[in-house]
């Protein structure tokens, strides 16, 4: 399932697959991968990446 409200809130912050990437110490392709739905990240990397997106792991990881 994609994860566009991950996509969202890094679009909220202007920030790039790649500034993401970086910000969080992974590959450009592992964000795109979490955002297509195609990767299932550790829960230290979804809280690396909620810490840098001002999210909380429920507002974007959470299934509705």
């Amino acid at each position: 399932m994609k994860n566009l409200k991950l996509k969202s809130a890094r679009a909220a912050k202007d920030m790039s697959q790649q500034d993401l990437a970086t910000a969080v110490g992974v590959s450009r392709q592992t964000i795109n991968a979490i955002e297509k739905g195609n990767y299932n990240p550790t829960i230290h990397l979804c809280i690396a990446i909620c810490k840098v997106l001002d999210k909380t792991l429920d507002e974007l990881f959470w299934e509705d």
